[in-house]
């Protein structure tokens, strides 16, 4: 069982969505299970409208947030030389509007 989950989290300009799918599902989750220490990867999609609050101001937009979830064996693992090298949006980046990335302990 894994003792750390990685969870990354990222809204994609639409005009673009369809190539970044192709690319992560192609090239950049295969490279990240790759990677020592990274045991598993699942991607999300969210559905229906997205809820931000900020300073108490409630808003809801159409936008659609994936998320990935990595088993990973510790926090470690996303400073490995691997991981470091495959870590990125590369031609995406410019269209990337919103990212999180969060490591958490099981």
């Amino acid at each position: 069982m894994p003792k750390h989950l990685l969870i990354v989290t990222a809204e994609i300009d639409p005009s673009v969505e369809a190539e970044w799918n192709r690319w992560y599902d192609t090239v950049h989750l295969p490279d990240a299970l790759a990677c020592p220490g990274v045991l598993s990867g699942k991607r999300y999609v969210s559905t229906g409208s997205v809820g931000t609050t900020y300073r108490g101001d409630r808003t809801t937009t159409a936008s659609r947030i994936y998320t990935t979830i990595y088993e990973i064996t510790g926090p470690d693992v996303v400073n490995t030389p691997e991981f470091q090298a495959m870590r990125g949006w590369y031609q995406f980046t410019p269209h990337i509007r919103a990212r999180t990335q969060v490591v958490a302990a099981l």
